[in-house]
């Protein structure tokens, strides 16, 4: 008897999954341990594995199909056997059903003439206006795989899905191809070639493109992820539930720009460190000698963390992801410094593991790289703090000798869960990690 497979829970909070891409197909033998396709959590896009051996039998939902954990989404079981979609457990409506293009007509028969050798690689011929689509592929008789929504879709649209390119099974176009196509900017007709100057005369100077030459953007409706939907859940919860206050201050950031300079010279690109490696070490030593900031409201206790767990925001097309630098007070500023660049080229191409973006216990979210000089970072819970890092600043500054001289200044605003962190804990950390910062040379190793 087949095996139906399900949805599974890929992250504590997963509720619907997107299928990316299987794959196996249907067909395929499988064994336990055998990824068979990709799913995007709210997290990250991560590879499924099946438990169980013998025969993908079929596919419940195409690429780009988003259903509830818990929905079945295939069967495995022994080959020949046939098995239907059964009902989805969250009362979703199934998918629509698959309904492919009728055949093109045949075309009026033509007097034999044995046809010429066909060049290698040749371009597929052009479609005439008028005769029935054929498939990407070009051959006559071939169908153009579609599902009804697609199809109703690309007409609305005025989308031609001959053009589109299928990701479904078997290269079905679905939903998400049709999406993809429309929003692909339309190639600008080629400008007519000016005619060339006469000799001796200048050339003709370009017009300055205003904003009247920018085009209009359209408006459009954007379908919301799985992660973006999470992430406007949890934001809503936190900035309604915890009871944020904020404390700033600035570090003479002067000795990290020098130190750093000097250690990126020294050591070039095999152990390049950047201003929120620094950032994310001192946080490591602050947290140590204030572990009060270090803590966490669990509902009748306050949790102490014995570890300085620092996740760091990273931003990614769809929202932002916060990897985590698990026990930073012990680890030197170029382990820090490497751990972080390989978790954060993971979160950008979405293949992060649970565990390698849950249980920090702080969280650093730096915006100094977009110039911002300094903002107010809503909290990631369980954490009871968030720091926010700007741009280091060159200004006018108050040296000891009450002298004006040139200073480079970075701001860091600390987001407090005031159920946790009270202020003077709050002004004992940034104190803390402010003379750690101007003073670097403590933290280098």
């Amino acid at each position: 008897m087949a095996t139906i497979i399900d949805m599974p829970k890929l992250s504590d909070t997963m509720s619907v999954g997107t299928l990316v891409n299987w794959l196996k197909k249907e067909g395929d033998q499988v064994a336990s341990g055998d990824k068979i396709a990709e799913i995007e959590t709210d997290k990250a896009t991560m590879e499924m594995e099946v438990f169980d051996a013998g025969t993908l039998l079929k596919h419940f939902i195409s690429a780009g199909e988003q259903v509830a954990v818990g929905d079945p989404i295939c069967a495995v079981g022994k080959k020949g056997e046939t098995v239907e979609a059964p009902a989805r457990k969250s009362g979703a409506p199934a998918k629509e059903e698959k309904m492919e293009e009728p055949a093109p007509k045949a075309e009026a028969a033509k007097p034999s003439v044995p046809p010429p050798p066909a060049p290698p690689a040749a371009a597929p011929e052009e479609q005439p206006k008028g005769e029935p689509a054929k498939a990407a592929a070009g051959e006559p008789g071939q169908r153009i795989k579609i599902s009804p929504l697609a199809r109703k879709l690309a007409e609305e649209k005025g989308l031609d899905i001959s053009g589109i390119t299928g990701t479904g099974p078997d290269g079905r176009i679905v939903k998400a191809d049709v999406l993809a196509a429309a929003q692909k900017p339309k190639p600008a007709p080629a400008p007519a070639a000016a005619p060339a100057p006469a000799k001796g005369a200048k050339a003709p100077t370009p017009p300055f493109v205003g904003t009247a030459d920018i085009p209009i953007q359209e408006a459009k409706l954007v379908p919301v992820s799985n992660m973006r939907a999470t992430i406007a859940k949890r934001l809503v919860e936190s900035k309604t539930q915890l009871p944020h206050f904020y404390l700033e201050v600035e570090v003479d950031a002067g000795p990290l720009v020098e130190l750093r300079q000097q250690v990126n010279a020294a050591f070039g690109e095999s152990a390049k460190v950047s201003v929120n490696d620094f950032v994310l070490k001192a946080c490591g030593h602050a947290l140590r000698m204030v572990p009060a900031a270090n803590t966490s409201w669990e509902g009748t206790a306050i949790r102490q963390h014995a570890a300085a767990h620092i996740s760091f925001a990273v931003a990614i097309d769809d929202g932002l992801i916060t990897p985590v630098v698990f026990d930073a007070h012990k680890k030197s500023l170029f382990q820090i410094s490497a751990e972080a660049r390989a978790l954060a080229i993971k979160a950008k191409a979405k293949k992060l593991q649970p565990a390698e973006f849950t249980g920090g216990t702080f969280c650093v979210s730096n915006l100094g790289m977009f110039g911002i000089s300094r903002f107010q970072a809503i909290i990631n819970p369980p954490n009871g703090a968030i720091l926010a890092v700007g741009t280091t600043v060159t200004k006018p500054v108050v040296n000891d000798k009450g002298e004006i001289v040139v200073g480079q200044r970075m701001s860091l605003t600390l987001s407090c869960d005031h159920r946790v962190v009270d202020g003077a804990v709050g002004a004992q950390f940034l104190a803390a990690l402010r003379d750690i910062l101007e003073k670097p040379l403590l933290i280098l190793g």
